[in-house]
């Protein structure tokens, strides 16, 4: 097969590489024969110029008609964009997904710096040591995060801990700025984040350490990745405060709040339950 030009969502143009869609299915957890379907069905309609986002869109009509928390699991990316239009929602996602890795923590707390004022997006807490993260929410993957940011959310920690150590010893001790995206960093922004020791997490940063790995490896996956809920539905649950799929499981009484029927009750539980597993 020759190879085939196609158009990344970035712009970007790059090779199709019928590997690295195997790779991204069996991630999600597809199996071996829905992940061949898959890709002979796309491999068919290949042209130069097709968008990443037709092949997904391809491959994620095949997996839901297989199986639906396989399509969710697959779904992750776009799910995430979905816990918009307003940063909130993600920040109490982060919080959550630090909840798990036993961390102590508050979400949208109003701190005294030397100089202002701030409000930060997350407080954790964990061994006697304080974390200010800053949780970038973009609405779309095109967006990055580039060197700004960074040196914005360094500048407010800074700060910060001057303000903490005019302090009393035994005063709460800031050990390190956290800076969170759902998108990307550009290079220039890593390489500031490692320089002056920011800790750096986008989608795909650091390796094994990304937010999509985070999420894979733990299962708590959003709300938002459900198929057999509607937007409305999912913005309901989020304004509830209900931003992962374990709380839904969890309160299961909101379902019937909103209206739900049990048919759908049951299918919506359904897939949460399966998406509530690790699948690594």
């Amino acid at each position: 097969m020759k190879n085939t030009v196609i158009i990344k969502e970035s712009g970007d143009k790059a090779i199709f590489n019928s590997d690295k869609l195997r790779a991204s299915l069996q991630k999600s957890g597809a199996t071996e024969l829905s992940i061949q379907i898959i890709i002979n069905e796309i491999e068919s309609i290949l042209f130069d110029g097709i968008t990443t986002k037709e092949i997904y869109k391809r491959a994620f009509a095949i997996l839901r008609k297989h199986s639906r928390p396989t399509a969710s699991r697959y779904k992750l990316k776009k799910g995430i964009l979905e816990l918009g239009p307003s940063g909130f929602p993600f920040e109490k996602f982060v919080g959550e997904l630090l909840k798990n890795q036993a961390y102590k923590v508050e979400v949208g707390v109003f701190v005294q710096g030397l100089c202002v004022r701030h409000e930060v997006d997350v407080i954790a807490e964990k061994d006697n040591q304080y974390f200010m993260i800053e949780c970038k929410f973009h609405s779309s993957f095109n967006m990055k995060c580039n060197v700004k940011i960074p040196l914005y959310i360094q500048s407010r920690f800074l700060d910060i801990e001057k303000q903490r150590n005019k302090q009393t010893v035994n005063a709460n001790k800031l050990q390190q700025g956290w800076l969170l995206t759902n998108t990307q960093f550009t290079t220039d922004a890593i390489q500031f984040g490692e320089c002056v020791g920011l800790k750096m997490v986008s989608w795909d940063y650091p390796k094994g350490e990304s937010l999509k790995d985070i999420i894979s490896n733990s299962g708590l996956y959003p709300i938002t990745c459900l198929n057999t809920i509607t937007k409305a539905e999912k913005q309901q649950l989020l304004a509830k405060d209900i931003v992962l799929c374990k709380q839904l499981c969890k309160f299961t009484e909101v379902l019937n709040q909103m209206g739900i029927s049990k048919t759908r009750k049951k299918n919506i539980l359904d897939d949460a339950h399966a998406l509530c597993k690790s699948i690594l």
